[in-house]
């Protein structure tokens, strides 16, 4: 379920190649972008908890 936008600018050429290998992998691009955020956050939590 969509709830909001994410509108980044990138080079040209980085989104070519990523949306290449989203293609060769048959994900969407979207999906490995919002997996990325996710462990983003998530690694970013741990560190934050070891600093309190």
């Amino acid at each position: 379920m969509k709830n909001s936008g994410l509108r980044i600018r990138i080079e040209r050429e980085l989104r070519q190649k990523f949306l290449e290998v989203c293609r060769d992998q048959d994900r969407p691009a979207a999906q490995v972008i919002r997996e990325f955020m996710r462990q983003y956050i998530a690694s970013h939590q741990d560190q934050e908890d070891t600093r309190k």
